[in-house]
């Protein structure tokens, strides 16, 4: 086979890093980001998804520069297309995905076959492997990971307008989002003839299960889901997951949601505290059985670990609010994955960044889109 390679990007021509580096400020975030992440990394990754490999055939772009741009379009929230155009628009962006400034950006499809082209191939454990690599990178920089995880579950409202939903199926036609189901959201407090009540609220869309270390911020494991699913199932997986990462976990934070006995159980015989929040039933019962319980949930850990929750909560809030995960970008489960890892390796990207070189990313992100 032939030597791999990809199209040239006149990255060192006058063009090319010569005039970024006197045009784009060498303590911008783009310039931090590429200084901590070796993208080549993923070039190699990337490239086993090609016909070619990019060993033979006609050289394609990078498929780093093309990753790269799907994160920009996530970072702001904004479109492929409009991504298209800030890229083609902006020094900085240029700098950071890899273009000579005299050289326009790959088309949004583009974009858009990439994303299939990975998913052709092997579904999502190609994004599962991509995000995997920006938790690696950061314990290879020496980023401190600490002895408390936090388990929680975060809902995707799908790109479904459901009154039209529901006419349009009553005329004989396929939902728009056939893997789009109803789940719990959680409760709301309402007022009603001047009394306080709680009330189920339900959301159509999505779940998604994320693991969260408490000391560093940085989701460590991710599993996208549907909508209905039960969050308790899925803590010995993200678990699993971050112990085969080589994670110190000690405790394991997560709320009533996870409160299984098989959970509890499942963390005893894996040497690690439980402080997942207990339904009140299980210290108030008349029986002697609640003793167990109660001694839980006086322990050290338990009142620690429950202590670290709110940061996961947080972070459900910047995705959302700074990175539209508030919604689906795309239709069906698989495509909503995509959205779903790349979203978290954005909100990971940002917090390695901060930990290594200090460089905040909110405030510049403001300016580069009014640039």
């Amino acid at each position: 086979m032939g030597k791999e390679r990809c199209k040239d990007s006149g990255l060192n021509s006058f063009h090319g890093s010569f005039l970024y580096e006197q045009a784009v400020p060498q303590d911008h975030f783009w310039i931090k980001l590429n200084q901590v992440i070796d993208w080549r990394r993923f070039t190699r990754k990337l490239l086993k998804y090609y016909r070619g490999r990019g060993e033979i055939g006609q050289a394609p772009y990078n498929p780093t520069l093309i990753l790269k741009m799907l994160l920009l379009s996530h970072l702001f929230n904004i479109s492929e297309r409009q991504t298209e155009e800030v890229v083609n628009d902006s020094l900085s962006a240029k700098c950071f995905v890899g273009l000579a400034a005299n050289e326009r950006a790959p088309d949004h499809s583009t974009l858009t076959v990439f994303k299939d082209r990975l998913i052709e191939k092997e579904g999502t454990k190609a994004y599962e492997e991509l995000f995997n690599e920006i938790v690696k990178i950061a314990q290879e920089k020496g980023v401190k990971f600490g002895k408390v995880q936090i388990i929680d579950s975060v809902h995707t409202v799908a790109d479904v307008n459901i009154g039209k939903d529901k006419a349009r199926q009553k005329e004989g036609k396929p939902p728009r989002d056939g893997d789009a189901c109803w789940g719990v959201k959680g409760e709301k407090v309402v007022w009603s003839n001047g009394k306080r009540r709680k009330e189920t609220e339900y959301f159509y869309g999505y779940k998604d299960q994320v693991s969260l270390n408490a000391e560093a911020e940085i989701i460590t494991s991710v599993k996208p889901g549907y909508g209905d699913e039960y969050d308790g199932r899925y803590l010995p997986y993200l678990v699993e997951r971050d112990l085969k990462k080589g994670i110190g976990i000690e405790t394991v934070a997560a709320d009533r949601a996870y409160d299984d006995g098989e959970n509890h159980y499942f963390l005893e015989t894996k040497g690690k505290s439980s402080a997942i929040r207990l339904h009140d039933y299980r210290t108030e019962k008349k029986d002697k059985n609640k003793e167990g319980w109660i001694k839980l949930k006086e322990s050290k850990e338990y009142q620690e670990g429950l202590k670290e929750r709110y940061k996961i909560e947080r972070k459900f809030g910047e995705m959302k609010k700074w990175h539209g995960f508030g919604r689906c970008r795309y239709l069906g489960l698989l495509k909503h994955a995509i959205q779903c890892y790349l979203t978290c390796m954005v909100v990971n990207l940002k917090r390695i960044v901060k930990l290594l070189t200090g460089t905040g990313f909110r405030e510049e992100t403001r300016s580069y889109l009014r640039a």
